[in-house]
């Protein structure tokens, strides 16, 4: 009361914080970055290593387990999960929620460090780097046309240097490059007649390419340093290197070889659109603006592409400011139909005066919101918007309250300051209460751990900072500008209003006289004189009009008031409140039967639900952006075969693309891909498919069925697609992962649940991390044999490299070049075969002796990738689910056949079920579920812990304010109820359950109930001390609290409506669109808060009046037995 009295006293200072923070709140709003994304900091770790030609099982053995071991321990760490493939591994660290990330990053390159000493002397520098997802590229650029690859090369690194020094841009990678490499083409013939010795000429070519300082040399009369220049800088350096000396006879290679400047032996091939490309993924930096950067990038990109060759073809893909810009507008809309409805509900409940005067909290509330997110460091995504969507019906319900206070106040004959003053004195308790409760009940989903987490937190922040901001213009704002409003019309009417006719007619009168040609000065005398004439009618006209007193005062339909302001006449109600009186009355009068009904309701529902609701989701189903198709193939298949089998699904995608045009872009990498990204080394090509705008094509799904339908006449492949999913970013929905001492056994195990999973029509895109049924060669040294020749391993390793990738001599850096290119030697492409690897004969102390005199070859199935998940080797399986609903159901099957957990909810989909751990799983074998149905456990473990912390919460501000058991349980009760309502909304609407947004979507709905029922029971205690008659004082309050419960209702609803409907409305192209993709995010939790809270307010309305009823009756009783015993003990006395 005394703040409020202050601030009526300094109301133009009250006045002005307002309108500071609507300006600065704007600014802010229009500058603040926006992403599509939360910045999220995953809580990952990755080490990169690699060794050329190095072996899956030999990787395991000199690059991960070293590295391993040095990191295993780290403080923080959750899981490590290792990698091992062919030329190279990888080391993933997941942390405990909460980490640090800038000391986990530290600490893991500290211990790799440390780990390089065990590492062979010629593997790459490993690589540490952290995963972010605001370091994922947010544009890609393609550079293609018929060009060279080297002047393609050129120009995409001119580029990418250019791009990398824009100040918002983190880094640039290049797609579809290969590094350059100088072969030295020598035969085999001539390297056995003139005797070469390989490590001779390693030897030769190492000690003449290198910068040897030679000191100084001081003469006494001065001091010179001596360099001794001997860096390779150009072809003839390398050419003129001497390799054999004999007999004073130099033999160089330009004797013997031929010198070939070319890139390394392909290894994938990049295409966009069916064209050779090479690309640009761009990432911006951490908090830098999506919209501005990609604007930056394109204008560079732009005025560079003026000065190239007009062959060279330029295009974007992957865009994500576009997607922001309509997200952005999309969410905006909402915002504004939104807060339009709430607007006009208000009118219709209070008239335009109190609308405006509720109006007032929602800008003020959001603004100061973006203020406080923006001093935080975060930045405007969807999370954030979907947060100030949520907030518009919940922000205005303190505003309801006090302006309906203050006009029934000021219907009853009271002066309008002390009404606005009156309503927030008496009504900042129970708001005060209600508003805590709702930030309550978020306070929990601030610590959500974990991917999701991250990304959900920033719907608790944004409400919290807009409630809190709410209460200020609940209780402050909006009653100090409600007891200025009389001097704020009078400024509207009399001074801006004015200024806006002035302009206008003046506008129009400039007009007119430039119709008449005029000389200079004279139409400038006349426009100065017509501006004074209609600048002294206006000010006659308004001054007539505040003389005689017109539009300066609002006419209030007058009620009589009680002796007491508190009470009410019930009789002289309108005839929908007497309506609802008469319900009350039924319900009041049997408070037992309707609190019986209430429960047996619950029971029923939740039981109808178990029966006939359609299971669970993680997150729910969107309308996809884009789609990967990976291709499968088995066999030793080259890059080239490879290219070609991925090409002819390539052309099947662009045949639908030329009849349909529903494809943005298609990006194709084949060859030998899977290494890195996948655990399946089957993988022989990835097709990114970009589709165009939702609202320009058709749904997603036909479009990805006619993918799988067109390109699964293929033979010898496997195709299948792969889009992601609502949510943080994940792999398939189901993946399973075993592992044992004996990997034979757990081989086996892995055949049985492959097989199993297969028979099930309900999953799809079935794949495990068996090894593929390729083969390897193996060359076993006769290190005996070897040595009777004075042959070794390494002189051996050294020779077959000839064949294969080549033996590296050295590198160097020609002028034309910024990476220095390395130096191999190579026989010609017509030696190197298989037939090599028997017939190349190895240089030793007797000569040159057949490489089969002391080896021999052997073929074994190809060793596929290696996974080991804190340092225990695992294979996989994983699969897909055709209805993305049914993915628990199918979870908790495999589970209930493997033993794990019994199948304990209702099968709505008909699976068949098996016997209770019938796969008989080798004991020997531990089996884990990881994958979405992890997070799903881990969430739902989480949000359940939330609740009841929430209820808790409540609990506790509930008895500070009401200082009652019974109140506070009775209006908790209404709670647990309310979820009655989402359970109903779910099987009228035959969606799952989500676990993520109808989960938040309950909490949320927590907070929001006991709004009502707070400020119900707080009026009937008031009413009560004064009539101790419940049932009258129930009557009052029904009569009392009807129009603001409905009004606060009804604009909670009609704020999320639009999102429930899928309904978007573009207020400035005055079009609408519905199902959009945006809505698709948030229908789960809008539906979940809207059925919950049109079931709650009938609660609010009839249960909880019986139940306070029941509690009365309850009370009373007691009281009397109480009196009565004590009245005996007097009398006895």
């Amino acid at each position: 009361m005394n703040l409020v009295s202050i601030a009526s006293q300094y109301y133009r200072t009250t006045i002005s914080i307002f309108l500071f923070i609507i300006v600065s709140g704007s600014l802010v709003f229009n500058n603040i970055p926006k992403e599509s994304s939360p910045d999220v900091n995953l809580p990952y770790i990755y080490v990169a290593l690699g060794l050329t030609g190095i072996s899956p099982e030999d990787s395991e053995k000199l690059l991960i387990k070293p590295i391993e071991d040095e990191i295993s321990n780290i403080e923080g760490k959750k899981e490590m999960t290792s990698t091992s493939y062919q030329g190279g591994g990888n080391v993933l660290l997941e942390f405990n929620a909460g980490f640090d990330p800038d000391q986990a990053l530290m600490d893991t390159r500290e211990q790799v460090d440390r780990a390089k000493s065990d590492l062979p002397d010629d593997a790459d520098e490993p690589k540490v780097s952290e995963v972010n997802i605001s370091l994922f590229p947010i544009l890609v650029v393609s550079i293609s046309g018929d060009a060279s690859e080297f002047l393609l090369k050129k120009i995409s690194n001119d580029l990418k240097d250019k791009i990398q020094s824009l100040p918002n841009v983190l880094e640039v990678e290049i797609g579809g490059e290969r590094e350059e490499q100088l072969d030295i083409i020598i035969d085999q013939n001539k390297i056995e007649a003139y005797g070469l010795n390989l490590n001779e000429i390693l030897s030769f070519v190492r000690s003449n390419n290198q910068v040897v300082s030679a000191g100084n040399l001081d003469t006494g009369d001065g001091r010179f340093v001596i360099k001794i220049p001997g860096l390779y800088e150009n072809l003839n350096d390398i050419f003129n290197t001497p390799i054999k000396v004999n007999d004073k006879k130099t033999i160089k290679f330009k004797d013997i070889a031929s010198l070939k400047r070319t890139f390394k032996d392909p290894e994938k091939f990049a295409r966009l659109n069916d064209q050779s490309a090479f690309t640009l993924e761009i990432s911006k930096r951490i908090g830098a603006n999506i919209v501005e950067t990609v604007n930056q990038v394109k204008e560079l990109v732009s005025e560079e592409q003026k000065s190239l060759p007009s062959k060279i073809k330029i295009t974007y893909s992957g865009d994500e400011s576009i997607n922001i810009k309509n997200m952005l507008g999309d969410l905006q809309n909402n915002v504004i139909f939104s807060i339009l409805l709430v607007m006009s509900v208000v009118v219709i409940f209070l008239g335009i005066r109190s609308s405006l005067l509720v109006g007032l909290a929602v800008p003020g509330s959001f603004l100061s919101a973006i203020l406080v997110l923006y001093t935080l460091g975060f930045t405007v995504n969807m999370v954030v918007l979907f947060g100030l969507i949520l907030s518009v019906g919940l922000l205005v319900d303190g505003a309801v309250v006090v302006v309906e206070y203050a006009q029934r106040k000021i219907q009853e004959g009271m002066g309008l300051g002390d009404a606005y003053i009156k309503a927030a004195s008496r009504m900042s308790l129970p708001i005060i209460a209600s508003t805590l409760t709702t930030i309550a009940v978020f306070i929990p989903l601030l610590f959500w751990p974990g991917t999701t987490g991250g990304f959900m937190k920033y719907i608790p922040i944004t409400v919290i900072s807009v409630l809190s901001s709410s209460l200020i213009m609940a209780l402050i704002v909006v009653p100090i500008i409600g007891t200025q409003s009389y001097k704020l019309r009078n400024l509207f009417i009399f001074f801006i209003v004015p200024i806006i006719l002035f302009a206008l007619i003046n506008f129009i009168a400039f007009a007119f006289l430039s119709k008449f040609e005029l000389g200079g000065y004279l139409n400038l005398g006349l426009k100065v004189v017509a501006s004074l004439v209609i600048a002294f009618a206006i000010y006659k006209i308004f001054k007539t009009i505040k003389r005689k007193g017109l539009f300066q005062k609002i006419s209030i339909p007058k009620i009589s008031a009680d002796d007491d302001e508190d009470l009410t006449d019930i009789s002289k109600v309108g005839a929908f409140t007497k309506s609802y009186l008469f319900i009350l009355r039924v319900c009041i009068s049997h408070p037992l039967k309707v609190t019986i009904i209430a429960v047996t309701l619950l029971i029923g529902i939740y039981g109808a639900y178990g029966k006939y609701g359609k299971g669970v989701t993680f997150f729910p189903s969107v309308e996809a952006e884009n789609t990967k198709v990976v291709v499968y193939a088995t066999g030793n298949l080259s890059v080239i075969e490879k290219d070609q089998l991925v090409r002819s699904v390539e052309n099947k995608i662009i045949e639908l693309q030329k009849n349909n045009n529903e494809f943005e872009s298609i990006y194709t990498t084949s060859g030998n891909v899977s290494n890195r990204q996948e655990s399946s080394p089957d993988i022989i090509g990835f097709i990114n498919i970009e589709f165009k705008d939702w609202d320009k094509r058709r749904k997603a799904d036909i479009l990805i069925s006619e993918i799988r339908e067109a390109t699964s006449s293929i033979p010898g492949i496997k195709v299948e697609t792969r889009t992601q999913r609502a949510g943080p970013p994940g792999g398939k929905p189901i993946e399973i992962n075993l592992t044992s001492n004996d990997p034979s056994i757990t081989l086996a195990e892995v055949k049985r649940i492959e097989n199993y999973l297969s028979s099930f029509e309900g999953l799809k895109d079935l794949e495990t991390s068996l090894p593929s049924p390729s083969i390897e060669y193996q060359l076993y040294v006769n290190r005996e044999e070897a040595a009777k020749y004075g042959a070794s391993v390494a002189i051996i390793g050294n020779t077959i490299k000839l064949i294969t990738g080549g033996l590296k001599l050295s590198e160097f850096r020609p002028d034309d070049s910024d990476d220095s290119i390395p130096i191999y030697l190579r026989l010609p492409e017509n030696q190197r075969t298989i037939d090599q690897l028997n017939t190349i004969k190895i240089p030793t102390s007797s000569g040159y002796v057949p490489i089969s005199n002391f080896t021999k070859i052997e073929t074994n199935q190809e060793t596929g990738n290696l996974v080991r998940v804190d340092q225990n080797r695992i294979e996989t399986i994983k699969s897909d689910v055709v209805r993305f609903y049914q993915t628990d159901a199918y979870v908790r099957l495999i589970k209930h056949w493997l033993g794990i957990q019994e199948f304990d909810i209702p099968n709505n989909f008909g699976l068949d079920l098996p016997e209770f751990n019938s796969a008989d799983i080798d004991p020997r074998v531990k089996v884990s579920f990881k994958g979405e149905d992890e997070s799903q456990n881990e969430s739902q473990a989480f949000l359940q812990k939330a609740f009841l912390i929430a209820i808790f919460l409540m609990g506790v501000i509930l008895l500070t304010q009401f200082n009652s058991f019974s109140s506070a349980i009775l209006i908790l009760f209404a709670v647990i109820m309310s979820t009655v309502g989402v359970v109903l909304g779910l099987l009228i609407t035959q969606q799952p359950f989500g676990i993520v947004m109808s989960g938040i979507g309950v909490i949320s709905l927590a907070g929001i109930v006991v709004n009502n029922n707070i400020v119900l029971i707080d009026t009937f205690d008031r009413l009560f001390k004064k009539t101790q008659n419940a049932k009258e004082s129930l009557l009052m309050t029904g009569a009392q609290r009807l129009r603001p419960v409905l009004l606060t209702t009804t604009t909670t609803v009609l704020g999320l409506l639009p999102m429930a409907l899928k309904i978007n409305i573009d207020f400035v192209n005055f079009e609408y669109s519905y199902n959009s993709p945006d809505t698709q995010w948030w229908v789960d939790l809008s539906r979940a808060i809207v059925f919950g809270l049109l079931f709650s307010t009938l609660l609010t309305l009839l249960v909880t009046p019986a139940a306070l009823m029941l509690k009365s009756k309850f009370l009373s009783s007691n009281k009397n037995e109480n009196s009565k015993k004590i009245n005996k003990q007097v009398k006895y006395s």
